[in-house]
């Protein structure tokens, strides 16, 4: 908020893996809308599609090649970029994605 109301960012960048999930991120988006600053969904962009779509101040959803990679080797249901657009599948609640426990098991780290 300081940063907003200060005119500090041109564009601010939220993640929502990283910010507190997807309350987290609606609250920067409020914030953002209120001060005519658009929102940027930083990677993640399985996990930000789907919020992207509900957030009248995100400007784009970072898309890198690794995290694309990572979603597709544990997740079914990762959306695809078509035509330089990612949308989340209408017909599933949330995310629409599903973990691949089996394939995340080679992941797992005792605590």
């Amino acid at each position: 908020r300081q940063m907003l109301e200060n005119e500090a960012v041109d564009v601010l960048q939220v993640d929502m893996t990283r910010c507190g999930g997807v309350t987290a991120f609606m609250k920067a988006n409020t914030l953002c809308e209120a001060f005519s600053v658009p929102l940027s969904a930083h990677t993640a962009p399985a996990i930000h599609a789907h919020v992207g779509c509900c957030s009248p101040a995100v400007r784009h959803v970072e898309y890198f090649h690794d995290h694309v990679r990572i979603e597709g080797m544990l997740f079914d249901g990762v959306p695809e970029l078509e035509q330089g657009t990612l949308a989340p599948d209408r017909s599933c609640n949330g995310h629409g994605m599903t973990l691949r426990m089996k394939d995340a098991e080679r992941f797992r780290v005792a605590y």
